[in-house]
């Protein structure tokens, strides 16, 4: 390749970047792999699903399951950081 060439994943990866999509779709993927990271039973509770300003927020209609996700929110938080393959979540906000 010439000094000018590059690849077009690092092209894409740049645009993404200059043009701030990047975070958009990793917090796209942390929404769309809920079910797949938390599994079933609690994707079936959780009835939405939004992050804001680096906030996942999730509204929960089961006050037992809320509170329990609430002691692990670190762990949480690790977990889909990881998953998107760079930090999105900083907090989580439980309703």
């Amino acid at each position: 390749m010439s000094s000018n060439e590059q690849s077009l994943k690092s092209a894409i990866g740049e645009f993404l970047k200059v043009s701030r999509l990047s975070g958009r779709l990793a917090e796209q993927k942390i929404i769309d792999g809920w079910e797949k990271h938390m599994g079933k039973m609690i994707a079936k509770h959780t009835k939405q699903i939004s992050i804001s300003n680096k906030k996942l927020f999730l509204h929960l209609d089961s006050a037992p399951l809320r509170q329990e996700l609430f002691y692990s929110r670190e762990k949480i938080i690790k977990m889909l950081n990881e998953g998107a393959g760079e930090e999105v979540i900083q907090e989580i906000v439980f309703r």
